[in-house]
């Protein structure tokens, strides 16, 4: 048997099936080691056939298989045709999306520890074993004990309760076996509970539960706002689709949010539940895959990585928060979750449910063209009020004299919910103390060696970072460039908040959460645990806190520096900003005691802000689809971003030039099709010590797949080794 082999090397000139032969009969999709360039390689079997067209002596044949399984199923294999060609991928680095990183080089594998166990063959009872023993043995007689009470056990356990020397001196006499067990190596074990009945929906949520099973292979838009109990709507509808014997795929768009949903799934419907995403350890990570692989687990939960999780027979695919960025992947490999959902969707005929209380545009206009189904869920549970929003003009509180980053009315506000006894959440999305340090005298801002950004100082740790390569440097004692010792600080970041809260509250406890403080796996739910159980009565945070938190004691949310994604040079920066706002106000109120929400700006009259206030989402979306239409952007029209990135400037700028002219040709050609072309350095000119630069093209939308694929065509007729080049489609991110 022949078998086509794509080789795991990520490199385009490799990058291509690979015939081998073998008399054993593999599977599709089986990971298998073969000799490559003299080296031992592995490579996913992606085609068997009869013959080959390269003389058969010279085929070389199969080592070894790598698993007794087929790591990539039919399903995967025709995905990652797909994201191959919509994406212009590497097939190789699309495979690797498919499995755990640590299979790769045999780096993860099954956990076996050793286990304990009365042993029975040695035809003596339990009691008989006790009167045995000398009557000093005390840890011995209670180990006996313990295990005929709670059966086999690990014996690091029983090492920890009893001591080694105990387990050793039982085994000796025969009174205990050994044996080595598998171990299912389980991420955030604390959170399982008991099973909890489900709620009762309220009339409303039964309605969009009832269209959506009447529809079991059609495509929804849930519209919902904040505190509606969409969660609960989900649940259901994985609830029937899992007794139908389908299995389900639960997206969520931040890491910090899957351990309160994996929470409230486990509670629901115990270990059929599993979770990925890229913050479980190697051993988690690759468990949960193979509990999903074999049937154990039914259900998924976890970020955007999750949509590629190896369930078969899908019935139900859910995105929440669907109009979150992190959705599309804007590094190698480059993809769309919602494009790869609808891949699989169509697959395995099942249901695609997106759901957000503030839903991209696009997806709000293809609902109004009828490509999605729209559900609204238009108030909150047991219709509570949704939080009342005050706007603090903050350039008015310049005027009266007040400088710090705190409005009055938030100042106010904030004293009166903890002298209520309540909680408050305040966003600012800039992590760190300050945004920078800039030398007083002459100006001078320290900057990244190899990056084009200032540095952020991190008081706690007295040191400046790189938020893009990591890189730590030295705080500066005096300007390199005029030896003044005068500097002033950018921007107040997470850090200073705290302190400045701790200040002007003293005794009142604050957590902070950002990028900084859930460094480690367990960051995220000691932080949301400790808040949620009151331990402390402000929780100050970054965008990680704007969205599904569900808090009943929190009755104020302050937005500081609302308006500051508001003016990035983006078409998108009044959806997101909108987006945002509006997601971080909905923490408020969402129990008994009613909301309030602290919006300060100094733009208080801009829509998007005015808007957002009043959480009026189909106003601000019929005047942004407006903006949209007239001046031709998505869903109007196709962006497509060609970006360049290497060491060398030169190189890239040759390179941007040679495409340029052949995409401008193509233009020529289909001057129709463009509405825009342009080249030019990115807004992040260097990061992690690459040059950047783009070629931006804006196309009319009935004629851009077309033209996209003569661009894939003219970046594979032109490369350069030292330049990386890649074609985004619709970018969520233009820096």
């Amino acid at each position: 048997m022949i078998y086509s082999v794509i080789v795991d090397v990520s490199n385009s000139n490799v990058d291509k099936i690979f015939d081998y032969k073998s008399d054993i009969d593999y599977q599709l999709g089986q990971r298998v080691e073969e000799d490559f360039a003299h080296r031992v390689t592995e490579g996913f079997i992606v085609d068997k056939k009869s013959h080959t067209d390269y003389p058969l002596d010279k085929v070389k044949t199969i080592i070894c298989a790598k698993d007794e399984f087929s790591a990539i199923s039919l399903e995967m294999l025709q995905l990652a045709k797909y994201m191959q060609s919509k994406y212009h991928l590497r097939f190789i680095d699309v495979l690797r999306l498919f499995v755990p990183a640590e299979m790769r080089g045999n780096r993860v594998s099954i956990l076996t520890k050793k286990q304990a166990s009365i042993n029975h063959d040695s035809n003596l009872s339990v009691q008989q074993m006790l009167n045995s023993l000398k009557s000093n043995a005390q840890k011995q007689r209670q180990l006996l004990t313990f295990l005929s009470q709670n059966g086999a056990t690990l014996c690091e356990q029983l090492n920890a309760q009893f001591g080694n020397a105990a387990v050793n001196a039982l085994h000796t006499k025969g009174y205990l076996r050994f044996d080595m067990v598998t171990v299912q190596r389980t991420p955030y074990k604390t959170l399982a509970k008991s099973h909890r009945q489900p709620h009762v929906l309220s009339a409303a949520q039964q309605q969009v539960v009832d269209q959506v099973m009447a529809n079991p292979t059609a495509s929804f838009l849930l519209h919902g706002v904040t505190g509606s109990g969409k969660t609960e709507v989900y649940m259901n509808i994985i609830q029937q689709t899992v007794d139908a014997g389908k299995t389900c795929i639960m997206l969520v768009p931040e890491i910090s949010l899957t351990p309160n949903v994996l929470a409230q799934f486990r509670n629901r419907f115990g270990d059929v539940v599993a979770m990925i995403h890229s913050g479980l350890s190697a051993g988690e990570r690759y468990d949960e895959w193979l509990r999903l692989k074999n049937g154990d687990a039914k259900i998924v939960v976890g970020a955007r990585s999750a949509i590629f999780a190896p369930l078969t027979n899908v019935g139900a695919i859910i995105i929440d928060e669907e109009h979150d960025a992190s959705y599309v992947s804007d590094f190698n490999p480059r993809y769309n979750t919602v494009d790869v959902a609808q891949f699989r969707q169509q697959y395995n005929g099942s249901l695609l449910l997106l759901g957000s209380a503030t839903p991209s545009l696009e997806s709000f206009y293809k609902a109004q063209q009828g490509e999605y189904k729209l559900l609204r869920l238009p108030e909150r549970i047991n219709q509570r009020p949704l939080p009342t929003v005050e706007i603090a003009d903050m350039a008015h509180e310049v005027r009266q004299g007040n400088r710090t980053i705190f409005s009055q009315t938030l100042k106010d506000r904030l004293s009166q919910t903890i002298k209520s006894g309540n909680q408050a959440i305040l966003f600012l999305n800039r992590r760190g103390y300050s945004s920078f340090m800039m030398c007083t005298k002459c100006g001078y801002v320290a900057r990244c060696t190899d990056c084009d950004v200032a540095l952020t100082y991190h008081r706690e740790d007295n040191e400046l970072k790189c938020h893009y390569c990591k890189k730590r440097f030295h705080v500066l004692t005096h300007c390199p460039e005029c030896h003044s010792q005068s500097f002033r600080q950018g921007k107040i970041g997470t850090q200073q908040i705290v302190q400045l809260l701790e200040q002007l509250y003293p005794g009142v406890k604050v957590l902070r959460m950002d990028a900084d403080t859930t460094q480690n796996k367990e960051g995220h739910v000691k932080i949301l645990s400790a808040f949620a159980a009151q331990e402390a009565q402000i929780l100050v945070g970054t965008q990680m806190i704007a969205k599904g938190h569900d808090f009943p004691h929190v009755t104020l949310v302050g937005i500081l520096d609302g308006d500051q994604s508001l003016y990035y040079s983006d078409y998108l920066s009044a959806e997101r900003t909108f987006q945002l706002l509006t997601q971080v106000a909905g923490r408020s109120g969402r129990d008994k005691d009613a909301g309030r929400v602290v919006l300060q700006t100094y733009t208080p009259k801009h829509y998007c802000l005015q808007l957002a206030s009043r959480q009026d989402y189909l106003g601000f979306y019929r005047k942004e689809i407006a903006l949209r239409k007239a001046s031709k952007f998505p869903p109007f029209a196709a962006i497509v971003r060609v970006l360049y990135q290497g060491e060398n400037e030169q190189s890239c700028i040759d390179l941007v030039t040679k495409h340029f002219a052949e995409i401008d040709k193509i233009k020529q050609t289909n001057p129709d099709a463009f509405f825009y072309l342009d080249k030019m350095r990115c807004p992040l000119k260097r990061a992690e010590r690459k040059f950047r630069f783009q070629i931006m093209i804006k196309l009319e939308i009935d004629t851009a797949e077309d033209i996209i694929q003569q661009i894939y065509a003219t970046t594979d007729a032109h490369k350069h080794k030292d330049v990386q080049v890649f074609v985004e489609l619709n970018p969520q991110n233009l820096s």
